[in-house]
């Protein structure tokens, strides 16, 4: 065999050895095809994820239930005490839902509410580790869900008492919901600009 014959040979066998060889990048699975973030870290929620989610929650429907059942105490309904500006407190029985829409149909929003509830939960449960306050947004929209949804099955009814004028009267439990979803969009938009970009850096090779 020549020399020149040799030399081609040695190349094939090189090209051949070369493409058996994955090309691993940093933050791949070992078949270099799988992210880390979906082949090793999960998102799903941990028991630390879950005790801060119902110490959240907790908090909210014990501060909506207080603060409802002193204002059923203390004003009659339909009764006012204004404080300062457009602001007042005004004891208010709303059938519906936030902001008084879909008045006299306790049954229907009742459904809704506890369909949401369950939706939430199984949400949580498949995604809690994404961002580190997800538990406390969610928290504050549960919470305020839960609450307002006790006193549907309860009473009938939610207390309402927080007014601004031209604006329905609302509650603590509504205001917990409104915080909850505003921060579940920031912590959804800032989960998105922090993730980091893998399977883009080849292993440096000697």
């Amino acid at each position: 065999m020549s020399e020149s014959t040799r030399e081609i040979a040695a190349d094939r066998s090189e090209e051949r050895s070369q493409r058996r060889q994955p090309d691993i990048r940093v933050g791949s699975a070992t078949n270099a095809l799988i992210p880390t973030s979906s082949a090793e870290r999960s998102l799903r929620a941990r028991p630390s994820n879950w005790i801060a989610l119902g110490l959240v929650a907790a908090a909210a429907v014990a501060a909506d239930q207080i603060t409802k059942h002193v204002v059923a105490n203390a004003l009659r309904p339909d009764e006012s005490v204004r404080l300062v500006g457009p602001f007042s407190v005004e004891h208010v029985h709303n059938s519906g839902i936030a902001f008084g829409l879909f008045a006299s149909r306790t049954s229907a929003v009742v459904a809704l509410t506890g369909l949401a509830v369950a939706a939430m939960l199984i949400f949580f449960g498949r995604s809690a580790g994404r961002h580190r306050f997800l538990p406390v947004a969610l928290g504050f929209v549960l919470g305020g869900s839960v609450s307002n949804l006790v006193d549907r099955v309860r009473l009938g009814y939610v207390t309402d008492f927080l007014h601004v004028r031209y604006w329905p009267a609302f509650n603590l439990a509504d205001s917990f919901i409104v915080i909850g979803v505003a921060l579940l969009f920031l912590s959804f938009v800032a989960a998105d600009r922090t993730s980091p970009h893998v399977g883009t850096a080849p292993l440096s090779r000697p």
